[in-house]
């Protein structure tokens, strides 16, 4: 997976790993280091403006691989699920403009008071049901995001990679895929013959990288670590998706207060230097 001389082809920042930059910083950055993709942020593309950061991004002769984040799915309240709907709508709009394929979904976890697995995961079907169709329409792939289970009663129901194959199998996979993610997948024994099923249905539509360091914060939202830094066997993963078929970016996604804190060029040097000693 290296695409160029020094490896960087396919290497993508995202905008939450150097959260301490602007838009302007990060893509400014991003062309001064060679690295040639960005995942971004509705919340902070929407503050500078969506036309306006696709036009920042063009210019600059970068990709945005992917757009974080649609989902939240699972509400039982008939009002909370319209206006979930709405907002996916915008996402996927917004998706289109900044140029993107990906929009990656965090689908949303049990509703207060509810033990219904099964129930809040029906719910994310419906919903892929109704927005699929209109996604494709403009240009987009639903990206479904399996979150480490630690996650699930809170964020995300869906936990594994076969839980979001499950669910993304209903649809064609120009509507549906998946986002194959170092840090919440790592653990699973059966990850690497559902990554292999994943490429065979064309469904991997996002590849992201983090490690896994101990012990978690408080919170554990902010404890994904530096490529190198844990657990996980960052190369290998990279291997299987290359198997599956898989030969898009490998987006660098790092929740991390201590790399919010240090200088951005000096984070992005870290990262390309990671993730051409752990990944590639």
């Amino acid at each position: 997976m290296s695409g160029t001389a020094d490896g960087l082809g396919r290497l993508s920042l995202n905008q939450e790993t150097i959260r301490q930059w602007s838009l302007p910083e990060l893509v400014a950055g991003c062309v001064r280091a060679g690295v040639p993709g960005v995942g971004l942020w509705r919340a902070p593309v929407r503050e500078y403006g969506v036309e306006a950061a696709a036009r920042l991004v063009r210019d600059a002769g970068l990709t945005v691989t992917s757009l974080c984040r649609g989902g939240f799915f699972t509400a039982s309240d008939p009002a909370e699920r319209d206006r979930a709907l709405a907002d996916n709508r915008a996402a996927i709009e917004e998706a289109a403009t900044l140029g993107t394929g990906t929009l990656v979904l965090v689908s949303g976890g049990l509703p207060a008071g509810s033990r219904d697995l099964r129930g809040a995961r029906e719910r994310i079907a419906d919903a892929l049901g109704e927005l699929g169709p209109y996604a494709e329409r403009c240009g987009v792939r639903l990206a479904i995001e399996p979150l480490h289970p630690m996650y699930a009663a809170d964020r995300c129901v869906v936990s594994t990679l076969a839980q979001a194959l499950a669910l993304a199998e209903r649809f064609p996979s120009g509507q549906v895929g998946v986002v194959v993610d170092t840090y919440h997948l790592w653990w699973d024994d059966t990850v690497a013959g559902q990554i292999a099923r994943a490429g065979a249905g064309d469904r991997i539509a996002a590849f992201q990288l983090a490690d896994w360091v101990t012990p978690l914060p408080e919170g554990v939202l902010l404890g994904r670590g530096q490529l190198g830094d844990g657990t996980v066997d960052l190369r290998w993963f990279r291997e299987q998706v290359e198997a599956a078929g898989y030969d898009g970016p490998a987006e660098v996604e790092i929740f991390n207060p201590a790399l919010w804190a240090r200088d951005g060029a000096e984070v992005l040097a870290e990262v390309a230097e990671r993730y051409r000693a752990h990944v590639l």
